[in-house]
């Protein structure tokens, strides 16, 4: 929808009545049926008044198209100005300009995000390069025009009263002002030269009228880059139930229609794989023409599973496809073909930053798509505003003459597999009875310890594996170090922590080196490690055996319970019902993040004690004792394989080698010398032969492929091609050649340049990283440093 269309001409004339901003509220409210607030108004006259000036060149056609405030399709975003015509070489173009009235922002250590000043006070928002991207890559991603017709687009940002201070134009975002320029207060003349680089002709055929009729539907590129960076990501593979709830999504959304709308609610608890299979079907439904969303209120998980598709946390265009659950309210109906809704149960009633949009977050989604995937855990809500629950969803479902279908997700691949720590859990917390009354800790890695600080000392330690280990807590300490860094956040006796809110934000989880930190509830809901460290606060105690909740000793900055006494005045048994589930389900979402283990404080000392009585613990340090470990620097590390002694060892036979140097994954290794070996034996399917070997990785840049600090098998290198394979290379000249070479596994690649009598030579080589984390570079060899470099081995398997 166009708001204000007319030519380049006619624009002036309305400029010239001095009531810009009139004109353009009257086609608003006949183009919308609503109205908006003075400061849009008086936005509009004021930088529209200086578009116009920039366009008084008549070297700029006079029928050049002009739209202004043209809402892109499936979304409540709109772009603030456009200009249409052709170029020099006769192709249709449109110059998108994101108009801001800012005159000062502030720098932010996330990606494509600035801090500036709106009307209720400074907020966090996009770098205005980033939006007009983004919204260029909407219009090339979702509408068929400009697709299959070509239509250059072309993005830019205008700050008409902003003086450069160094900030705005800071190189940290020089990613986004690279594909779309930025243009500041003295900056009139250059964006003037800007649109006549891409606009030298007018507009003819209503380049403008086709983008806003055009089909929505995704581009095949884009289908085929979501699909690649599925490929082959062990962390999205589907596994029993999920895939059954796959293949019905995908059936419904084949049969969903305007008239014979669907509704699908699969439930599961922590680690049943509901967010492994949303990403899956997001990208499924892409691929099959559908116009999708991921949808979560919480930015974390949308944060996280991005960065785990695209493989660093710079903004991309994939941001286009995951959404906020606010998002829904002006949104006509049946937009989009499917919304996947993750953690269901955060829904909020209403939108916005002062929840005061829309009627109701589970009705606006239904309404704005043919088919609505509600993925859901009710025990897992955490905060008064929660609405998320099946028997709402059912109820707008057939007010909307939806169709319901309800699913299960029973498999569990979190607290390893162990539903029976599940059930001790919600029976220790007084959650609901059940008759896990102990908790064998062999089933899972679950302890108690005495202190914080031994608490974060072990999940330091534990980060150490694959970088999957955290700390979190209740939230019962201010958040004091958002004003002053110096400050600590949690403070318990001598140990001093610090929130990790701000440098990392929503993306904390997955942030290196943010285990020196503390996480609450709200980044780490829906989310996974391998290991969790968790700090109960005073606001859960036990007295006599019952689990107490207290809601006064939450901290004050803490939003989730925000009313709660007058909550208890208007309804002093069910707000006391509803405090005491939110508490108690906030510290079970927390100590089910660890796939492998939870390790818990408690600053109470007889909910300690309570706690303890219930771990079965008597075997389970000695089982792990028998096993069989190595010393490393900072540990003993559990092997995945079994050593054998001289008189067991039939070296080949019935083992390998075990090298005991580390290889480095993040750039070659410190210089090591390889004296000696232990001898290993391999897991059932490999067999023991000549040419294999067993050593561990070491570092993050692999670790798509392999985890820092796995163990793993390779094959002495033979001859032949080793073009795109996992490689153990060493070089002796890079550093240091005295004490021994230099190590590394990457992707190997080489191009090669043959002579006219049949030789040949490495023209250059490249060894790549594959990870999920940003910063890691290729290392590139010269023709001259190619020579020394020397591939050891070739990676057979990762063993654990």
């Amino acid at each position: 929808m166009i708001v204000y269309s007319a030519t380049k001409a006619r624009f002036k004339e309305d400029v010239m009545t001095n009531d810009i901003g009139g004109i353009i509220f009257n086609a608003f409210q006949n183009a919308t049926g609503r109205s908006t607030g003075r400061a849009e108004i008086e936005s509009w006259m004021h930088s529209l008044q200086y578009m116009d000036r920039v366009l008084s060149d008549d070297e700029i056609p006079h029928d050049a198209g002009v739209a202004i405030e043209y809402h892109l399709p499936q979304t409540s975003k709109r772009i603030d100005f456009i200009l249409t015509g052709r170029d020099r070489d006769r192709r249709e173009s449109a110059i998108l300009v994101e108009l801001k009235q800012w005159q000062k922002a502030e720098l932010t250590q996330s990606d494509a995000i600035v801090i500036t000043r709106f009307k209720h006070g400074t907020a966090e928002t996009l770098h205005p390069s980033y939006q007009a991207w983004s919204y260029k890559r909407l219009l090339e991603d979702f509408n068929q025009t400009v697709q299959e017709e070509h239509i250059g687009l072309y993005p830019c940002a205008y700050l008409h009263n902003y003086e450069d201070d160094g900030v705005i134009t800071h190189p940290f975002y020089s990613d986004h002002i690279k594909r779309a320029p930025i243009f500041l207060k003295p900056d009139a003349l250059k964006l003037q030269q800007f649109i006549k680089t891409h606009v030298k002709f007018g507009d003819t055929t209503r380049i403008m009228y086709r983008i806003e009729h055009g089909k929505i539907k995704p581009s095949k590129n884009l289908a085929d880059e979501l699909a690649s960076m599925l490929k082959g990501n062990r962390e999205f593979v589907l596994i029993d139930d999920q895939k059954v709830v796959f293949e019905k999504a995908k059936r419904l959304a084949e049969q969903a229609s305007e008239h014979t709308k669907k509704v699908l609610i699969v439930e599961g608890g922590p680690g049943t794989g509901k967010s492994v299979l949303a990403i899956n079907l997001l990208v499924a439904l892409t691929g099959k023409d559908h116009v999708v969303q991921y949808v979560t209120r919480n930015s974390a998980p949308r944060l996280v599973y991005e960065a785990k598709l695209t493989g660093h946390f710079r903004k991309t265009h994939i941001s286009n496809m995951l959404s906020g659950s606010g998002s829904y309210h002006a949104t006509p109906p049946n937009t989009f073909g499917c919304l996947i809704v993750d953690e269901a149960h955060r829904l909020n009633e209403k939108s916005g930053m002062f929840s005061h949009l829309g009627e109701n977050q589970i009705k606006e989604i239904i309404s704005a798509s043919r088919l609505s995937v509600f993925f859901i855990d009710e025990d897992q809500k955490v905060t008064l505003k929660d609405i998320g629950d099946k028997e709402a969803i059912r109820t707008w479902a057939e007010k909307l003459g939806a169709e319901v279908v309800e699913m299960s997700l029973e498999s569990q691949f979190r607290c390893n597999g162990s539903n029976g720590y599940l059930a001790w859990l919600d029976n220790t917390l007084q959650i609901r009875e059940t008759a896990n009354e102990t908790l064998d800790t062999r089933e899972y890695d679950f302890r108690i310890v005495d202190s914080p600080s031994e608490l974060h000392g072990l999940i330091k330690d534990k980060n150490k594996i694959s970088n999957k280990a955290r700390m979190v807590a209740g939230y019962c300490w201010d958040w004091t170090s958002k004003k002053n860094p110096h400050l600590k956040d949690i403070v318990i006796g001598d140990y001093r922590a610090t929130w990790n809110l701000e440098t990392d934000g929503q993306a904390w989880i997955i942030k290196p080196d943010s285990v020196s930190e503390v996480g609450c509830i709200h980044t780490c809901q829906g989310l996974e490690v391998d290991y969790i460290g968790v700090i109960v606060g005073p606001d859960l105690v036990v007295r006599d055996g019952s689990v107490l909740t207290r809601p006064a000793e939450r901290s004050r900055m803490d939003k989730s319970i925000q009313g709660w006494k007058k909550l208890l005045k208007d309804d002093p048994e069910g707000g006391a019902a509803r405090l005491d589930a939110i508490i108690k389900n906030t510290y079970r979402t927390l100590m089910t993040r660890g796939q492998k283990g939870c390790y818990v404080y408690f600053t109470d000392e007889e909910t300690r004690r309570y706690s303890a009585e219930r771990l079965q613990i008597g075997p389970a340090a000695e089982q792990v004792a028998e096993k069989p470990v190595l010393p490393a620097d900072e540990e003993a590390v559990v092997l995945p394989f079994r050593l054998l002694g001289p008189e067991q060892a039939r070296p080949y036979e019935n083992c390998v080698p075990l090298y005991d140097f580390k290889i480095a994954a993040g750039g070659f290794s410190d210089e090591q010398q390889v004296d000696d070996c232990d001898w290993v034996e391999l897991p059932e399917e490999f067999r023991p032969r000549k040419g294999l070997f067993v050593a561990q990785v070491v570092g993050e840049s692999m670790n798509r492929r392999i985890p820092n600090g796995a163990w793993c098998l390779f094959r002495i290198a033979s001859a032949g091609s080793r073009n795109g394979k996992v490689v153990l290379a060493s070089h002796r000249e890079i550093a240091d050649n005295d004490t021994g070479g230099h190590y590394t596994v990457k992707i190997y690649e080489s191009t090669k340049e043959s002579f006219s009598d049949g030789t040949w030579r490495h023209a250059s080589i490249i060894l790549r990283p594959d990870s999920a984390l940003p910063g890691y570079e290729p290392i590139v060899l010269s023709e001259e440093q190619a020579e020394d470099l020397r591939v050891i081995g070739e990676l057979v398997a990762v063993l654990g």
